[in-house]
């Protein structure tokens, strides 16, 4: 599956209009696109493997939505086969007084994946040039006065391409995912969670209440993902009005970027491969060397009653 279609990496001027909410790629149903998926599941968990042994390269998979799109699902389906001692995931959720007492990259160093990892950010560090922006919260922060200017966002769009190409630079491939969802499908999943008593534990009033800023948060998106694009770190639109596509794409951009690292298992010198052998033949002998003493304590029972 090509992906490229859904890959902006700073070229040229963007625009969220331009990206379907609704695209399928040709495909009817999730039955269709389940092989696919089970396919792509299979070689993530592979390349996984090579990626944790190898131990030189990580990846950050950064997860951004309106709310409803379909970010925890996503997740779930898509890792579900990967080995967990590989992955970590964070939810980046209200900062806390700490987080607040620091500047807003800092909670992202510290929850940055280990070489050979897989991170995964529910939310991130975008959220201070997105829900700040939008409901103006910068203008409340703890923050100088000479930081609070008509520039601030300029400057975060700017210190957050100059840190992801930092995390390039440092092994850190890093993979931003925008579920792109229609308002009206929205809609139709909050009444869902409304209707179903098994997900009202899912709807917030806030939800209805940040719905109101819809058309901000579109704008917020747009001028984040315009701003901070590259090659490096390419944001990735990622139709989301049907979850099982969604869940496709992301598997494959994960897959593609995996197959791009190329990771190996470390070959091991040649000391080490001798010790090996040693160590096998060891093992063969101590099975022989048990065998003969269980023979020696038969025998000598036998004896033993012969003689009685």
């Amino acid at each position: 599956m090509n992906t490229t279609h859904y890959c902006y990496t700073g070229q040229g001027r963007f625009h969220l209009k331009n990206y379907s909410t609704c695209d399928t790629a040709g495909f009817s149903s999730k039955e269709e696109t389940l092989p696919l998926l089970k396919e792509n599941q299979k070689q993530m968990a592979m390349l996984q493997d090579r990626l944790y042994a190898e131990n030189k390269e990580s990846i950050l998979v950064i997860f951004q939505a309106m709310d409803a799109a379909g970010k925890d699902s996503a997740i779930k389906h898509v890792i579900s086969g990967v080995n967990p001692q590989g992955v970590s995931v964070r939810n980046f959720k209200q900062p806390s007084s700490e987080e607040l007492d620091h500047d807003y990259l800092w909670r992202a160093f510290r929850a940055l994946p280990e070489r050979g990892n897989i991170g995964i950010f529910n939310r991130s560090y975008y959220e201070d040039v997105l829900v700040v922006k939008v409901h103006g919260l910068h203008r409340n922060a703890q923050l100088p006065e000479r930081c609070i200017t008509e520039h601030l966002f300029d400057q975060r769009y700017q210190q957050i391409c100059h840190f992801e190409n930092y995390l390039h630079q440092n092994g850190i491939r890093v993979i931003k995912i925008f579920l792109h969802l229609s308002r009206e499908e929205q809609k139709k999943r909050f009444l869902k969670r409304i209707d179903k008593p098994e997900k009202n534990w899912k709807f917030s009033q806030s939800d209805i209440e940040e719905r109101v800023f819809w058309d901000d948060y579109q704008n917020a998106y747009e001028q984040a993902i315009q701003h901070t694009s590259s090659k490096q770190a390419p944001w990735y639109i990622v139709p989301a009005d049907k979850k099982w596509f969604a869940r496709l794409v992301i598997s494959q951009i994960i897959v593609d970027v995996l197959n791009d690292i190329n990771p190996q298992y470390p070959a091991l010198p040649e000391e080490t491969k001798r010790m090996l052998q040693q160590c096998r033949e060891q093992l063969l002998t101590e099975d022989q060397n048990s065998g003969n003493t269980i023979s020696a304590v038969v025998s000598s029972v036998e004896k033993e009653q012969d003689e009685i």
